[in-house]
């Protein structure tokens, strides 16, 4: 493990991290363009409602859902700090139905940025923490300008993070040596390494998922919850919290500082979609952060980062955190899937219940 001392700025991370990627200094620039986008976002979500910009912008994405106001500037900010500096060749963002293209060849650089520019929004009123997740891609040498050029896989990522704004604003980066955390001083306006070489521990007792949706969960995840729940009189011999904030980015940030494991599984609300997060800029980005920080993350049937994304906006089931509790989440699904779960019945299901079971 590389070893820092004093004050280590991003740049400076940067420098010694992405010594041997022989690209002009183009990986390093981009990610310290998207963290001065991050530093503009921050002092935007920190003047709360002072900033008169809380509310429905009047429109909605592509996934149907309403956009607010914080949404569309946060992806505007994004924008402008990445497309004019000849370091990506295009991008795509959540809030937005197709890519965007750099069409001058002076512009164009090597790279594809995706993001999510503020996960979590709807929680903005409330003063919850909310996030910026991105993901970033080489361009493929025969790049097509359309969407195909953004459907690779999540293990072909060079680097990916995360910003969190909450009483302090971080920024959790991974390049694919370890995940490390920034803390802004807003002093200075620097990004300052403060958690080198994250490590989320492979034992947990605390697990984060919307458990207003368990009826419509799969088997596995209700065994696995129900296991949880049963605490130190069930089969697990422990007891375990539940935590949910509705925030992707503050309930994996917990996850990544203590341990845990987090969950929006595939379930049966809506038939028609497969899962509720988005597969590119959602799970891919902070599944290479939870990995390199040695936890993992899972559809629960396979390993997220190999998943081929077929659409831009593509949604999958997401499951991930402490590696143990993932392996144990996808052996209830292996069960499941071949008929070996036998021993265990839904509880909601038994003869005593609202749900008596026929004979």
């Amino acid at each position: 493990m590389r070893m820092y001392t004093g004050r280590t700025t991003l740049s400076k991370f940067l420098i010694e991290q992405l010594q041997d990627v022989d690209d002009g200094g183009q990986l390093a620039g981009l990610l310290v363009d998207v963290a001065a986008a991050v530093k503009t976002i921050a002092a935007l979500t920190g003047r709360g409602a002072l900033g008169g910009h809380h509310g429905e912008a009047g429109s909605a994405n592509v996934h149907g859902e309403t956009q607010t106001r914080l949404d569309l500037l946060a992806d505007e900010i994004m924008v402008e700090h990445c497309d004019w500096n000849g370091l990506v060749a295009g991008m795509v963002s959540e809030e937005r139905d197709e890519p965007i293209w750099v069409q001058s060849e002076e512009q164009k650089g090597g790279y594809l940025l995706i993001f999510d520019p503020l996960d979590g929004s709807s929680n903005v009123a409330m003063n919850v923490s909310v996030g910026t997740i991105f993901s970033i891609l080489r361009c493929p040498e025969d790049s097509r300008q359309d969407a195909s050029d953004f459907l690779q896989v999540g293990s072909g990522q060079v680097a990916a993070g995360y910003a969190i704004y909450g009483p302090a604003t971080m920024l959790v980066v991974t390049v694919g040596k370890g995940t490390h955390g920034f803390t802004l001083d807003r002093e200075v306006g620097n990004f300052v390494l403060t958690h080198p070489d994250i490590s989320i521990p492979e034992e947990t007792s605390e697990f984060a998922i919307n458990t207003s949706n368990e009826r419509f969960w799969e088997p596995p995840v209700q065994r696995y919850v129900s296991e949880c729940k049963a605490g130190s009189t069930g089969v697990r011999k422990r007891d375990f919290n539940m935590r949910w904030i509705a925030s992707m980015v503050a309930d994996v940030h917990r996850i990544l500082m203590r341990g845990g494991v987090f969950m929006y599984p595939r379930d049966t609300k809506d038939p028609a979609k497969p899962g509720r997060l988005r597969l590119l800029y959602e799970a891919n980005p902070i599944a290479f952060v939870i990995e390199q920080a040695g936890g993992a993350a899972s559809t629960g049937r396979v390993r997220l980062m190999d998943v081929p994304p077929e659409l831009l906006h593509q949604r999958i089931p997401v499951i991930l955190g402490s590696r143990n509790e993932i392996e144990r989440i996808e052996r209830y699904h292996r069960e499941y899937d071949s008929g070996d779960d036998k021993p265990y019945v839904n509880p909601l299901f038994k003869e005593r219940s609202l749900f008596r079971a026929e004979a």
